[in-house]
């Protein structure tokens, strides 16, 4: 299946939409002994929507990876300043995009063959890197996420024209059930919800501290809630999520005293380059959403 010339979902519109179901695949080939990925491991990712590697990344490399990461917290006036996104009501250092351009770890990160060969891999493309990011919820501070779908907003903030991404977490530090772990509801990347409200002009400055829009209706959240459930990804440092585009997701907020940082990967398809917002406001900045596509080497 092609992803040029779709025609957009609907969603930011001032009325309610219904939900659609997905019209492309989550896994864009047949798995074969060969894969990068179990075939259960497959099957879990393409039926519930996300996977859980457990402890893909040895000590070594989880020390180094967090060590990076509070480098670049402790010190984020060297980067670009746009990047450093801060709580609402803190100056407590919340997320870094564009962590990849930024840190030659991260560049590297990227472009290893373990991630990179898996996404390319479920997306059947050769691939770039969208977007990448640290999250970052320090004990006791650390602020929740609402929830969402990533390619809804990437859609209509950005443009993305199909659902031919995947994000990959790297756990840096031990989730636990306490300290506000990554929230999914299984079974919920199969639907487009879309989003009431037009959005602003300039939103994402808004919504990368607390969302407002391109927040799912709460009787549309709850009605999947209680068909799929909610499952809380509690896993130790040094394991990977992999999970669908338009998997719906959260996390609450830390008030344990144990700190959590974790590193997002968007892995878009080359052939699902951005074009022009579905929801009509000028195209996000360039650290949110990569035009100038540099494609990973196979």
């Amino acid at each position: 299946m092609s992803t040029a010339a779709v025609a957009p979902y609907r969603t930011r519109t001032r009325g309610r939409e219904a939900t659609t179901p997905r019209r492309e695949p989550v896994v864009w080939r047949s798995w074969r002994p060969e894969a990068p990925i179990a075939r259960e491991e497959e099957w879990h990712f393409r039926e519930q929507g996300f996977v859980v590697l457990h402890e893909l990344f040895g000590s070594e490399e989880v020390v180094r990876l967090k060590a990076e990461a509070d480098r670049l917290r402790e010190a984020p006036d060297a980067l670009e300043a746009d990047t450093v996104i801060r709580e609402p009501e803190s100056d407590s250092v919340r997320s870094i995009f564009a962590v990849h351009h930024q840190s030659p770890v991260f560049a590297a990160l990227c472009a290893g063959t373990l991630l990179r060969g898996l996404a390319q891999w479920l997306l059947d493309d050769a691939v770039y890197i969208h977007q990448s990011r640290l999250n970052y919820k320090p004990g006791f501070d650390g602020r929740p996420f609402h929830w969402h779908s990533d390619f809804e907003t990437w859609h209509a903030e950005d443009g993305m024209p199909a659902m031919r991404a995947v994000s990959i977490s790297i756990l840096l530090d031990d989730n636990t059930a306490c300290n506000g772990p990554l929230m999914v509801i299984p079974g919920s990347h199969l639907s487009f919800v879309p989003c009431v409200g037009e959005t602003p002009d300039r939103h994402f400055r808004q919504s990368l501290k607390e969302q407002r829009y391109g927040v799912p209706d709460p009787d549309v959240l709850g009605a999947l809630a209680r068909a799929h459930g909610i499952v809380p990804i509690v896993a130790a440092a040094g394991s990977v999520i992999v999970f669908d585009c338009n998997l719906l997701h959260a996390s609450s907020g830390n008030i344990s005293p144990f700190p959590r940082s974790n590193v997002f990967l968007v892995y878009n398809a080359t052939s699902n380059r951005l074009s022009m917002p579905a929801g009509g406001t000028p195209p996000r900045p360039e650290f949110l959403a990569a035009r100038r596509i540099v494609s990973i080497p196979q």
